[in-house]
């Protein structure tokens, strides 16, 4: 019985790692006749796009910046709070305050990305519209804001495992040696669960990086107009062909590499931080 698990098992391996395949194949015939038709610097660097206009312009530098600026935004917004918040439930929250808290966080995990995005669209985008009186509260600001939100959860659950696995002996030998609890948290609790808060952020960076990635065909600022790429990539794959077909499936092989090249550069950081 065993056997037949462990075959089983074996299988549904290789049917996940055979479709990451299938994808990745698929994305390269699909979007490399066009990088090749466009040209690689105009592709990359070009800062308009303009796929109907009478001479297209098949740009895709504003998506690329969005997806940084929003996801370092994300990050610069939901690591110090998720960092905070994992201290606060590994080491002062009382017991039953804790377990509320992690269900809410738990809770708050398995929201559907897509509602997220209701309620920012709903509440968050009004609330900017209003608050710095702009034509269009469907900005950068609001992605980031509703991303750091989103990253949370993954970033508080890891992070209290992490500091939870630092053994005891060392914050009881801080306290003796004359350090406040606060001290023994930061100096010495945190630093011993290094490896595991930067698997968090790690974690929370792969995350913040797949659900930004390509946001509006504008050159971001705060308070540009922001539109998700994935809306306008369904809505012009209805009609698109030719060229404009192609350049699509290169702007999703572009993004896909991007995220495969941040997450193997923070992934060769946390193990070079584990050594």
């Amino acid at each position: 019985m065993e056997d037949v698990v462990h075959g089983v098992f074996l299988f549904l391996g290789l049917i996940t790692v055979g479709c990451v395949l299938l994808i990745t194949v698929y994305l390269i015939v699909s979007g490399l006749p066009a990088i090749s038709k466009i040209g690689l610097g105009k592709f990359l660097f070009g800062s308009e796009w303009a796929s109907t206009a009478a001479e297209a312009k098949f740009g895709i530098l504003p998506f690329i910046l969005t997806s940084v600026y929003g996801t370092c935004g994300a990050i610069l917004i939901g690591v110090p709070v998720g960092f905070l918040t994992a201290v606060f439930l590994s080491k002062m929250a009382p017991k039953k305050l804790r377990t509320v808290m992690e269900s809410a966080v738990s809770l708050l995990a398995g929201i559907p990305s897509v509602v997220y995005g209701l309620v920012g669209m709903l509440v968050l985008v009004p609330g900017i519209r209003k608050l710095f009186h702009v034509p269009d509260g469907a900005s950068l600001l609001a992605a980031i804001i509703v991303l750091a939100i989103m990253i949370l959860p993954s970033i508080i659950k890891v992070s209290v495992n992490a500091l939870d696995a630092v053994p005891k002996e060392y914050e009881d030998a801080s306290l003796a040696l004359g350090a406040t609890p606060v001290e023994t948290w930061f100096r010495v609790s945190a630093p011993a669960a290094k490896s595991g808060i930067a698997a968090a952020v790690v974690i929370g960076e792969a995350m913040a990086v797949m659900m930004v990635s390509g946001n509006a065909p504008n050159m971001p600022s705060l308070f540009e107009s922001v539109r998700f790429l994935t809306t306008a990539v369904a809505s012009e794959m209805s009609y698109a062909s030719g060229l404009q077909r192609q350049a699509l499936f290169s702007i999703a092989l572009v993004l896909y590499v991007f995220i495969m090249l941040i997450n193997a550069a923070l992934n060769f950081f946390l193990k070079r931080k584990k050594e």
